[in-house]
């Protein structure tokens, strides 16, 4: 299973999954905002590391209770959170109890992805733009304040250029949504991400390069790039060069190793020399653990911790 094929099971009772939106909305469930200490740019994880550190949780736990998942992984020593669009298909006492246990365990959710259309299909953006209106207010809910945009298949009969250009205006509208907009004390941002072509040969936005020439044409600060190195590694390569280059328009980075994502250092990229990469040019955003462990997942993703924060400190 990949994070598509998860959020695609998610949305198999959309009908269910507005309903419970909507029910714990209306009833106006608080997330807490007023208890939780929201991360600021400044905030790294550790002395000398300007990043922090999350896990990606469809990756991981996946046969407990929801709030059992994020024992685990504050027993594993992280405090960030990245989401899939888990919260569609609780009710107003699920979403109550998973938002309890966050701040008791003070955990932040510090993205959410899932919408189910994406913005390189023109006739699609306003189906797009629709979701993305119906998640700022959930994502409000949960104080998470940046989503994962993604780009959608390559259309038929549209040139790649004309692609492109709807990636780009699809982006704009979106932007205007989030203009000057906050959660947790932090700016809404709109995270492009590529995926490889050996996981969705028909997923158009493949290149990173591509990603990042898009998010510069856009020109909006809120408006960022998720460089995926796992997927990079399989598309192109070169991944370093592309991170230094535009690391002033990065906004997230996932991480997994190549082949089989599973734990950094089981495969083919480099990813000390990365994560010294990430410290060296000052990156303050998320670096969010998305593999697939291959032994007790508090123990990997506890090592993996230690081994990314003891890389970026030297």
């Amino acid at each position: 299973m990949n994070r598509r094929s998860f959020a695609k099971d998610l949305t198999g009772a959309l009908g269910a999954a507005a309903f419970g939106a909507n029910r714990f909305l209306d009833a106006g469930v608080s997330a807490g905002t007023s208890a939780a200490t929201p991360w600021h740019s400044g905030d790294g994880e550790a002395p000398g590391v300007p990043f922090k550190l999350s896990v990606m949780l469809w990756t991981v736990f996946t046969n407990l209770p929801f709030g059992q998942r994020l024992e685990k992984v504050a027993e594993a020593g992280y405090k960030n959170v990245e989401l899939v669009g888990e919260y569609r298909h609780w009710s107003a006492a699920e979403f109550k109890s998973a938002m309890n246990k966050r701040r008791e365990l003070g955990i932040h959710f510090d993205t959410t992805a899932g919408l189910d259309h994406g913005i390189g299909k023109p006739a699609e953006r306003d189906a797009l733009l629709a979701d993305l209106r119906h998640e700022l207010p959930i994502m409000e809910r949960i104080e998470a304040p940046a989503i994962i945009i993604m780009s959608g298949n390559v259309v038929p009969g549209l040139s790649r250029q004309a692609q492109h250009e709807s990636c780009v205006e699809g982006l704009k509208r979106a932007a205007e949504l989030v203009d000057g907009k906050t959660i947790a004390g932090q700016p809404i941002r709109l995270l492009l991400e590529n995926i490889d072509p050996e996981e969705n040969p028909k997923y158009y936005l493949q290149s990173v390069a591509e990603g990042f020439q898009i998010v510069r044409e856009v020109g909006h600060p809120q408006v960022q790039f998720l460089y995926d190195f796992f997927h990079e590694q399989i598309a192109e390569g070169n991944l370093i060069e592309k991170l230094e280059k535009n690391v002033d328009k990065l906004g997230l980075c996932h991480i997994a190793d190549v082949p089989g994502r599973h734990e950094p250092g089981t495969g083919e990229i480099n990813y000390a020399n990365i994560f010294k990469s990430l410290a060296r040019h000052g990156f303050s955003h998320y670096v969010a653990m998305e593999y697939l462990p291959t032994y007790d997942a508090v123990t990997s993703l506890r090592a993996e911790r230690e081994k990314a924060l003891r890389a970026a400190q030297t």
